[in-house]
Protein backbone atom coordinates (compact mmCIF):
# COMPACT_ATOMS: atom_id res chain seq x y z
CA UNK A 1 0.00 0.00 0.00
CA UNK A 2 1.35 3.65 -0.76
CA UNK A 3 0.37 5.27 2.25
CA UNK A 4 2.16 2.48 4.35
CA UNK A 5 5.58 2.95 2.31
CA UNK A 6 5.42 7.38 2.53
CA UNK A 7 3.98 7.17 5.96
CA UNK A 8 7.07 4.58 7.00
CA UNK A 9 9.39 6.99 5.06
CA UNK A 10 7.82 10.06 6.55
CA UNK A 11 8.28 8.80 10.46
CA UNK A 12 11.62 7.86 9.88
CA UNK A 13 12.21 11.28 8.97
CA UNK A 14 10.08 12.60 11.73
CA UNK A 15 11.74 10.54 14.32
CA UNK A 16 14.42 12.83 15.98
CA UNK A 17 11.52 15.37 16.11
CA UNK A 18 9.94 12.56 18.83
CA UNK A 19 13.10 11.95 20.63
CA UNK A 20 12.47 14.49 23.49
CA UNK A 21 8.84 13.88 23.96
CA UNK A 22 9.20 10.31 24.38
CA UNK A 23 12.09 10.72 26.93
CA UNK A 24 10.12 12.22 28.82
CA UNK A 25 6.83 10.56 29.06
CA UNK A 26 9.02 7.15 29.41
CA UNK A 27 10.06 9.07 32.74
CA UNK A 28 6.12 10.24 33.75
CA UNK A 29 4.97 9.01 36.84
CA UNK A 30 1.35 9.27 35.15
CA UNK A 31 0.44 8.94 32.00
CA UNK A 32 -0.79 11.80 30.09
CA UNK A 33 -2.26 11.85 26.62
CA UNK A 34 -2.57 13.46 23.20
CA UNK A 35 -1.36 16.88 22.31
CA UNK A 36 -2.55 18.49 25.78
CA UNK A 37 -1.19 16.26 27.82
CA UNK A 38 -4.59 15.44 29.88
CA UNK A 39 -3.49 13.36 32.84
CA UNK A 40 -5.13 9.54 32.89
CA UNK A 41 -6.60 10.29 36.00
CA UNK A 42 -8.82 12.78 34.67
CA UNK A 43 -9.87 10.63 30.95
CA UNK A 44 -9.30 6.94 32.50
CA UNK A 45 -7.90 5.29 28.74
CA UNK A 46 -6.51 2.31 30.79
CA UNK A 47 -8.47 -0.55 32.46
CA UNK A 48 -8.21 -0.49 36.12
CA UNK A 49 -7.16 -3.75 36.24
CA UNK A 50 -3.94 -4.75 33.86
CA UNK A 51 -1.86 -7.60 35.82
CA UNK A 52 -1.43 -10.38 33.73
CA UNK A 53 -3.34 -8.43 30.53
CA UNK A 54 -1.87 -9.13 27.06
CA UNK A 55 -1.65 -5.88 25.07
CA UNK A 56 -0.57 -4.32 21.74
CA UNK A 57 0.03 -0.82 21.07
CA UNK A 58 -0.52 -0.49 17.35
CA UNK A 59 1.72 2.62 16.09
CA UNK A 60 4.01 2.43 19.08
CA UNK A 61 6.30 5.12 17.69
CA UNK A 62 8.69 5.84 21.13
CA UNK A 63 6.54 3.50 23.11
CA UNK A 64 6.05 4.69 26.41
CA UNK A 65 2.45 3.35 25.94
CA UNK A 66 3.65 0.58 26.17
CA UNK A 67 5.83 0.89 29.17
CA UNK A 68 3.31 2.92 31.23
CA UNK A 69 1.04 -0.42 30.14
CA UNK A 70 4.44 -2.97 31.49
CA UNK A 71 4.57 -1.14 34.72
CA UNK A 72 1.03 -1.60 35.49
CA UNK A 73 1.43 -5.29 35.12
CA UNK A 74 0.48 -5.48 31.45
CA UNK A 75 2.69 -8.09 28.87
CA UNK A 76 2.90 -5.11 25.93
CA UNK A 77 4.03 -5.72 22.65
CA UNK A 78 4.74 -2.70 20.24
CA UNK A 79 4.19 -2.51 16.88
CA UNK A 80 5.47 0.51 14.77
CA UNK A 81 5.85 0.83 11.05
CA UNK A 82 8.66 3.18 11.44
CA UNK A 83 12.28 1.50 12.15
CA UNK A 84 14.06 5.03 13.06
CA UNK A 85 11.06 5.08 16.11
CA UNK A 86 11.34 1.74 17.17
CA UNK A 87 15.46 2.84 17.66
CA UNK A 88 14.60 4.96 19.96
CA UNK A 89 12.11 2.73 21.80
CA UNK A 90 14.74 0.26 22.14
CA UNK A 91 17.25 2.45 23.22
CA UNK A 92 14.58 3.52 26.11
CA UNK A 93 13.62 0.18 27.28
CA UNK A 94 17.79 -0.47 27.63
CA UNK A 95 17.61 2.84 29.77
CA UNK A 96 14.32 2.07 31.85
CA UNK A 97 15.32 -1.67 32.20
CA UNK A 98 12.32 -2.71 31.05
CA UNK A 99 11.81 -5.07 28.17
CA UNK A 100 8.82 -6.20 26.05
CA UNK A 101 8.63 -7.15 22.43
CA UNK A 102 9.08 -4.41 19.71
CA UNK A 103 7.99 -5.73 15.92
CA UNK A 104 8.24 -3.41 13.17
CA UNK A 105 5.06 -3.79 10.91
CA UNK A 106 1.84 -2.28 9.46
CA UNK A 107 -0.38 -2.20 12.29
CA UNK A 108 -3.10 -3.42 9.00
CA UNK A 109 -1.39 -6.42 8.64
CA UNK A 110 0.15 -7.75 12.14
CA UNK A 111 2.42 -10.46 11.68
CA UNK A 112 0.32 -12.05 14.66
CA UNK A 113 -2.10 -14.57 15.92
CA UNK A 114 -5.45 -14.68 16.00
CA UNK A 115 -6.89 -14.09 19.57
CA UNK A 116 -4.13 -12.87 21.05
CA UNK A 117 -4.61 -10.04 23.33
CA UNK A 118 -6.72 -9.14 25.91
CA UNK A 119 -6.47 -5.06 24.73
CA UNK A 120 -5.54 -3.26 22.16
CA UNK A 121 -4.40 0.96 22.24
CA UNK A 122 -3.83 3.72 20.33
CA UNK A 123 -3.01 6.88 20.85
CA UNK A 124 -2.51 7.93 17.56
CA UNK A 125 -0.16 5.84 15.99
CA UNK A 126 -2.50 3.20 13.59
CA UNK A 127 -5.68 5.56 14.40
CA UNK A 128 -4.77 8.33 12.31
CA UNK A 129 -1.90 6.20 10.04
CA UNK A 130 -3.41 3.30 8.91
CA UNK A 131 -6.87 2.93 6.59
CA UNK A 132 -9.15 1.94 9.46
CA UNK A 133 -10.89 -0.38 7.44
CA UNK A 134 -8.00 -2.39 7.42
CA UNK A 135 -6.69 -1.81 10.81
CA UNK A 136 -10.10 -1.96 12.96
CA UNK A 137 -10.55 -5.68 11.16
CA UNK A 138 -6.90 -6.41 12.23
CA UNK A 139 -7.62 -5.46 15.59
CA UNK A 140 -10.42 -6.99 16.05
CA UNK A 141 -8.74 -10.45 14.74
CA UNK A 142 -5.87 -10.36 17.56
CA UNK A 143 -8.46 -9.39 20.28
CA UNK A 144 -10.03 -12.64 22.23
CA UNK A 145 -13.69 -12.04 22.47
CA UNK A 146 -14.05 -9.36 25.25
CA UNK A 147 -10.94 -7.35 24.97
CA UNK A 148 -10.66 -3.93 24.66
CA UNK A 149 -9.72 -1.82 22.10
CA UNK A 150 -8.49 2.24 23.03
CA UNK A 151 -7.96 5.00 20.64
CA UNK A 152 -7.30 8.49 21.05
CA UNK A 153 -7.46 10.82 17.60
CA UNK A 154 -7.88 13.70 16.34
CA UNK A 155 -11.61 15.11 17.14
CA UNK A 156 -13.66 14.57 13.63
CA UNK A 157 -14.68 18.66 13.92
CA UNK A 158 -11.26 19.72 13.86
CA UNK A 159 -10.41 17.61 10.52
CA UNK A 160 -13.03 19.60 8.59
CA UNK A 161 -11.06 22.80 10.15
CA UNK A 162 -7.97 21.96 9.81
CA UNK A 163 -5.53 24.26 7.38
CA UNK A 164 -3.89 23.15 4.19
CA UNK A 165 -0.98 23.72 6.09
CA UNK A 166 0.19 22.88 9.60
CA UNK A 167 1.64 25.52 10.75
CA UNK A 168 -1.93 27.54 10.69
CA UNK A 169 -4.34 26.79 13.30
CA UNK A 170 -7.56 25.51 12.72
CA UNK A 171 -10.56 27.71 11.46
CA UNK A 172 -13.32 28.69 13.03
CA UNK A 173 -15.41 27.44 10.32
CA UNK A 174 -15.78 24.47 8.31
CA UNK A 175 -13.75 23.74 5.39
CA UNK A 176 -13.70 20.95 3.72
CA UNK A 177 -17.06 18.43 3.84
CA UNK A 178 -17.76 15.87 6.43
CA UNK A 179 -19.37 13.29 4.49
CA UNK A 180 -17.06 10.89 2.80
CA UNK A 181 -14.09 11.99 4.25
CA UNK A 182 -11.45 9.55 4.29
CA UNK A 183 -7.94 9.80 3.33
CA UNK A 184 -6.12 12.97 4.03
CA UNK A 185 -2.82 14.44 2.28
CA UNK A 186 -1.13 17.78 2.89
CA UNK A 187 0.74 19.82 1.21
CA UNK A 188 3.60 20.21 3.27
CA UNK A 189 4.12 16.25 4.04
CA UNK A 190 4.37 13.40 2.11
CA UNK A 191 2.68 11.25 5.12
CA UNK A 192 -0.97 10.25 4.92
CA UNK A 193 -3.70 10.65 7.41
CA UNK A 194 -7.32 8.82 7.51
CA UNK A 195 -9.96 10.20 9.30
CA UNK A 196 -13.92 9.04 8.90
CA UNK A 197 -16.91 10.22 10.48
CA UNK A 198 -18.56 9.02 13.89
CA UNK A 199 -21.38 7.48 11.96
CA UNK A 200 -18.63 5.24 10.05
CA UNK A 201 -16.87 4.93 12.80
CA UNK A 202 -19.53 3.35 14.77
CA UNK A 203 -20.77 1.06 11.70
CA UNK A 204 -17.12 -0.02 11.26
CA UNK A 205 -16.99 -1.13 14.84
CA UNK A 206 -19.97 -2.95 14.57
CA UNK A 207 -19.16 -4.65 11.31
CA UNK A 208 -15.69 -5.57 12.85
CA UNK A 209 -17.31 -6.99 15.71
CA UNK A 210 -17.10 -4.81 18.30
CA UNK A 211 -19.56 -2.96 20.96
CA UNK A 212 -18.86 0.64 21.04
CA UNK A 213 -18.66 1.48 25.07
CA UNK A 214 -17.92 4.89 24.78
CA UNK A 215 -16.74 8.21 22.75
CA UNK A 216 -14.98 10.59 24.69
CA UNK A 217 -14.26 14.13 23.11
CA UNK A 218 -12.13 15.82 25.37
CA UNK A 219 -11.55 19.36 26.35
CA UNK A 220 -8.36 20.32 27.74
CA UNK A 221 -7.63 22.34 31.25
CA UNK A 222 -7.53 26.14 30.96
CA UNK A 223 -4.31 25.91 31.63
CA UNK A 224 -3.26 23.02 29.17
CA UNK A 225 -0.42 23.93 26.63
CA UNK A 226 0.79 22.26 23.45
CA UNK A 227 3.78 22.41 20.91
CA UNK A 228 1.60 22.00 17.33
CA UNK A 229 0.27 25.11 16.41
CA UNK A 230 -2.11 23.38 14.24
CA UNK A 231 -4.69 24.27 17.17
CA UNK A 232 -5.11 26.28 19.39
CA UNK A 233 -6.41 25.91 23.36
CA UNK A 234 -9.14 28.99 22.74
CA UNK A 235 -10.16 26.22 19.60
CA UNK A 236 -9.81 22.98 21.79
CA UNK A 237 -11.67 24.87 24.64
CA UNK A 238 -15.10 25.46 22.71
CA UNK A 239 -14.61 22.53 20.29
CA UNK A 240 -13.18 18.83 20.50
CA UNK A 241 -9.56 18.61 19.33
CA UNK A 242 -9.45 14.59 19.99
CA UNK A 243 -11.49 12.00 20.44
CA UNK A 244 -11.37 8.72 22.09
CA UNK A 245 -13.44 5.73 21.11
CA UNK A 246 -13.60 2.64 23.59
CA UNK A 247 -15.15 -0.54 22.42
CA UNK A 248 -15.03 -4.14 23.56
CA UNK A 249 -14.49 -7.48 20.90
CA UNK A 250 -18.01 -8.97 21.44
CA UNK A 251 -18.25 -12.61 22.79
CA UNK A 252 -20.86 -13.92 20.63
Amino acid sequence: MDHVRRNREAWNGYAPDYVAAGEKNWAAAEPTWGIWSVPESRLGLLPADLAGADAIELGCGTAYVSAWLARRGARPVGVDNSPAQLATARRLQREHGLEFPLIQADAEALPLPDARFDLAISEYGAAIWCDPYRWIPEAARVLRPGGQLVFLQNGAILMLAMQELESESASAHLLRPYFGMHRFEWPDTQAVEFHIGHGEWIRLLRASGFEVLDLVEIQPPEDATTRYPFVTLDWARQWPSEQVWKARRRTA
